[in-house]
Formats: structure tokens, C-alpha cells, sequence
């Protein structure tokens, strides 16, 4: 079985729990997911199966929707409803008003620094490892992208929130930079997952259904071909496509765009409806020995 399943997530589980039960409803190892999701959040989880683990690079790369609810005034050491509570303050009467004020400083190229309690490695170690034996280090702040941040609703002490927003954002970090800003703090109680690259969560297949046998996967996989079409096709001519199978690049002479071909941007590159690779186009890397794409990862072919 090789191809992406779209899980909606349910609360209580890892990402790693989801990978589990999917080892087993299809019967193989070769499992993976395509983006984190905290046990306390629901929604898209897109599950790769068989050779479509191939393709989870380019689906961790894609940008995020959430739909999320703050408890302003109670900051936890986790930033989330998880997490012990560390600090208690009084919610001011305006906050709605002073969160509408605010959001454009939180929209745009951001700087976010990961909390302790997260996946990242410091010295090949965890970080929530370190956390949860009372360690805080240092952590970098990075940059991260926020194309729209949306209040829905306020019914103090809840804020509830949608944003889009790019790899890499961690929403529990936004939170409670969201609640420091207007001078109360906050944490994230809820979170769901709406989107992940044009994968939206009413595509989601929810895990129940696939664990008490309602649905079978097969009739809900998608294709390697299907998971990766949302990036722009090069039609390879048939010179191309045979080079490409000695590992020779094609130049941009050699193949057929629908749209512009755009420099550093991934495209895929097709022999008619067959995916041959995922490549990146870089022009200025020609030379006699190379052609104008750096191949990112061959399905067929080479």
C-alpha cells in the first residue's frame, strides 16, 4: 500500500500514537506523518504510507491554518492547558480592545522562540527532555511568517483565534506572546489544525472510522501523484525524461510549463501523468555538466 492518508486527529494522542495505529490498519512499517500535532490538538494530520514517505518533505514545507482559544490571564509552564500553571493576573476589561490594537505587530516576518517544552534538539537531545527535568536553555528566536491572524470571538477569559501561518510557527508561543502584550499572559486551550498546503481538514478521514473498520484505507488514499499536485508540473520530452533516468538533469529547454518557471521554486517533474522527481529550478547553476533543475528527490527513473 503505498499513498497519504488525511487523518483528522483526535485530542489525546501524539502524532507518533496516529503513525502506530496506522502501522497496523495497513500492515506495514513504513509510516510517517507530515507535521507535529500536540496531543491536546486535533485536525490534519496527513499520514504517509509505503513509497509515499517520500513525499512528506514537501508537506512539511507547506504552510498552516489553525483555529485556537487563548486563556488569557494564566500563563503554564507549557504554554498550553497541559502545562502547571505558573502565574495567575486579572484580565482587563479591554482586553478584546487591546488584542484588536495589537495584531498587526503580530502579523507578518515575526521573531518566535521555541518553548522548552517542543520537539527541537539541543545536543541531540529533546527539549521538553530537558524541560521536564527543570532545565531551561537558551533558544534562538527565528523567524516565521503570519499572513493572517483573525479574532472570532471573545468571551473573557477566552480569545478565540484562526491563523495562517507558515512552517515552523508554534501557536502555544504566539499565545502567550499574544497575552504578555496586553499585560495578562496566556495560555492555549484548544487547538485545531485546519489546513495543511491545500489539504483542508473536511478532506480528513477521522481516525475512528479507519480503527473500527467503517472506512477502508485504500478507498481514501491519495496518491504520491495526488498529495504533491498542488506544485506547478514540468512535462518532461521524451530526451529528458530518458536522461533523467541516468540521473541528468533536464534543462528548461527540454520540458513543458503551464506557468513561468520562477527560480528556486520546487516543481514536479512529469512524464506525461507519471511523476519522475521533485526539482528545484536554479538556472544559475548550469553548466556543461548540468542542467538548469537541482533534483530534489527522484520516485522514477534515476
Amino acid at each position: 500500500m503505498h499513498g497519504l492518508l488525511l487523518i483528522d486527529k483526535p485530542c489525546g494522542m501524539t502524532s507518533h500514537d496516529v503513525v502506530s495505529r496506522v502501522r497496523r490498519i495497513c500492515n506495514t512499517r513504513k509510516v510517517g506523518h507530515a507535521g507535529t500535532l500536540d496531543p491536546m490538538a486535533t485536525g490534519v494530520l496527513p499520514i504517509a504510507v509505503g513509497q509515499a514517505t517520500k513525499a512528506l518533505q514537501f508537506l512539511l514545507i507547506a504552510d498552516k491554518s489553525y483555529r485556537a482559544t487563548l486563556h488569557l490571564g494564566v500563563e503554564t509552564e507549557t504554554l498550553d492547558a497541559e502545562g502547571a500553571v505558573v502565574d495567575e493576573t486579572d484580565v482587563p476589561t479591554d482586553a478584546a480592545e487591546q488584542l484588536i490594537d495589537i495584531l498587526p505587530d503580530f502579523q507578518g516576518e515575526i521573531q518566535q522562540t521555541p518553548p522548552m517544552f517542543s520537539a527541537l534538539k539541543q545536543n541531540g537531545v529533546p527539549l521538553y527532555k530537558l524541560a521536564r527535568q527543570g532545565q531551561t536553555v537558551e533558544r534562538e528566536a527565528r523567524t516565521v511568517q503570519i499572513d493572517r491572524l483573525q479574532i472570532l470571538s471573545v468571551t473573557l477569559p477566552s480569545v478565540e483565534i484562526e491563523v495562517d501561518c507558515s512552517k515552523g510557527t508554534y501557536i502555544r508561543t504566539l499565545a502567550a506572546d499574544l497575552g504578555r502584550a496586553i499585560g495578562c499572559g496566556a495560555h492555549l486551550s484548544s487547538l485545531r489544525r485546519l489546513r495543511t498546503g491545500p489539504f483542508a481538514v473536511e478532506q480528513c478521514t477521522p481516525l475512528e472510522v479507519l480503527l473500527d473498520g467503517t472506512v477502508d484505507p485504500t478507498d481514501v488514499l491519495l496518491s504520491v501523484e495526488e498529495t504533491l499536485a498542488f506544485y506547478p508540473p514540468a512535462v518532461l520530452s521524451d530526451r529528458a525524461a530518458q536522461r533523467l533516468r541516468f540521473g541528468i538533469s533536464p534543462e528548461a529547454g527540454e520540458l513543458t510549463c503551464e506557468h513561468p518557471l520562477e527560480e528556486n521554486r520546487l516543481v514536479r517533474l512529469m512524464e506525461g501523468d507519471l511523476l519522475i522527481a521533485m526539482a528545484r529550478y536554479v538556472p544559475q547553476e548550469r553548466s556543461d555538466k548540468a542542467g538548469d533543475f537541482e533534483l530534489v528527490r527522484v520516485f522514477h527513473g534515476a
